[in-house]
């Protein structure tokens, strides 16, 4: 007769879990959708002004509409790119046209 290893026989005592990303999916379900807000020309107006004056390095607080709701970051600008209108706050890529309030 075989003698089980201590590590094989506290395998078989594991919890099994049969719903293996049921929970995850459940909670995915109740996320609240947020639709993107329309913003005005003055708030538009404000924005742009509000971008121009922001440069690399230095710390902002940005709310953004990302995927199915708003977001606030706040953190150090890594890049600015108005060619390409994107912003980096250390590593999160945002769109000019999903920022909603810089702060």
């Amino acid at each position: 007769m075989e003698k089980m290893s201590r590590r094989d026989r506290a395998k078989q005592f594991l919890p099994f879990n049969s719903l293996r990303g049921y929970y995850d999916l459940i909670r995915e379900k109740e996320k609240e959708v947020t639709p993107k807000r329309e913003l005005s020309n003055d708030d538009l107006l404000e924005l742009s002004n509000k971008l121009k004056e922001i440069k690399k390095n230095r710390m902002v607080k940005i709310t953004y509409y990302d995927v199915d709701s708003y977001k606030t970051i706040s953190g150090l600008v890594s890049k600015i790119d108005f060619t390409y209108k994107y912003i980096v706050i250390v590593k999160t890529k945002i769109s000019f046209n999903d920022i909603s309030v810089i702060y």
